[in-house]
This record gives C-alpha cells, structure tokens and sequence, in this order.
C-alpha cells in the first residue's frame, strides 16, 4: 500500500467561525491523534485531501507537523457537507510499520448469478485486522453461476494473506433469492403501502380526539363565561 504525501499546517485558531474561514481558504481542519499523544490540531489542503480519499483507507505522510517532523495516519472519521458533499472535517489516527489497525474494506463483486435468481447483498464491506502500511484495497468475491438458495456468509470469504476477519463470522454477506415479477413487486408495494396506512390510522383517531377534546373543553370554558 503506497503512501500519499500531504502538507499540513499547524492550527491556532478554534470554533464554527474558525473552521469556516479555514474552508475558505481551500483548507480542511483536521486532528491527528493516537499513540498516546497530545491530539494535534491541522489543516490540510482540500483538493489534495480530496483526492487522496477517493482511496479507501488511505495510508497519508502528514508532513510539516511541528518540530518539522512527519507522521503516518489513517482517516477514521470524515464529515462532509450533507448537501453539498464538500470536505468538513477529518479525524486521522497515528499508525506505525508493524501496528495492526481494524478497518473496514470494501466487497467487489465479479461474475454473473445463474438466470432465474436475483442477487441480495446485505453487506458492502467488512471489517477485517491488517498490518497498517500493508492494508488491502478490497475483498473480491466471485458470484459468477451461483442459483437460487446459494450464500456467502463471512467466514467464508477469502481474506488477503496477512490479514484476519474482525466482522461477526456469521454475518450474512449475500445470497440469492427467487426472481420477482412485476405482479409481485405490485403486490409487495401495495401491502407496504396497506400497512402504512392501517399504521397511521390510530395515530389519527388519536388526534381526532384530541382536537375534539380540545374543542369540548373550550365550548365547556365559554359558557361559564357567559353564565
């Protein structure tokens, strides 16, 4: 796993309006801690950042740290922007050649399921412990002629040599099921749909009476008023 240079600067300033000048400058505020250290506050260049990301689980060399030293670090914690999807914040954990770091690594699927079965994947990624310089880009799992009724739970997935399975063993990660028609997607929606209303219904007789209540007792203060 290559490393990713990038030049961090120290941070003095704090809080919401901090961190929004920091953005502006084309900077993501970011804290580098572990190892029992004192956490160190940065910014990083966006763009840079930002590409670096697009990797998962990238290995980062935080240069230009104080003392004019530099670190290894992995993202665990990443904010965006909800709407915009802009870089907020970012959390980086210190890692050393050697240490063994959990992460979670991406599922790629290759292959084709035999006809008549439609695929049902009930996890993207799983946790797995790694050397933390040597982490894997992703598991592969072949689906290629699978029917109707095979699974693949975790244990069963062929990990990257070095690394072991940190995700519950029992853990379903696909299976496939019987291939739906249109009618019963329908008749799927439609009973969706049934007890979503069947749900709400008491929710509204109970405000129903609420508001009758409500008006009962106001007739009720009226006429005292006018007696």
């Amino acid at each position: 796993m290559s490393e990713v240079r990038i030049a961090a600067e120290p941070r003095t300033e704090f809080g919401k309006g901090a961190a929004r000048r920091t953005r502006r400058a084309g900077k993501v505020p970011a804290v580098l801690y572990g190892h029992g250290t004192d956490p160190q506050h940065i910014s990083l260049p966006g763009h840079d950042l930002m590409l670096a990301l697009k990797t998962p689980n990238v290995l980062l060399r935080v240069e230009g740290l104080s003392g004019g030293g530099s670190e290894l670090a992995l993202p665990k914690g990443v904010q965006r922007d909800p709407i915009k999807g802009f870089l907020e914040h970012i959390d980086l954990l210190l890692v050393k050649s050697g240490e063994k770091v959990v992460v979670e690594i991406p599922i790629e699927l290759s292959g084709e399921i035999a006809p008549g079965g439609m695929l049902d994947q009930q996890l993207v990624q799983v946790a797995i412990e790694a050397e933390a310089t040597h982490i894997p880009q992703q598991i592969e799992i072949s689906i290629e002629g699978l029917e109707v009724g095979a699974q693949i739970s975790a244990a069963e997935l062929t990990l990257p040599s070095g690394t072991e399975l940190s995700t519950d063993p029992e853990a379903l990660v696909l299976h496939v099921v019987p291939e739906r028609t249109a009618e019963q997607l329908e008749a799927e929606l439609a009973e969706a749909t049934g007890e979503a209303e069947a749900a709400e219904a008491p929710a509204e007789a109970a405000e129903a009476e609420g508001e009758a209540a409500e008006a009962a007792e106001g007739g009720e203060a009226a006429s005292g008023e006018q007696e």
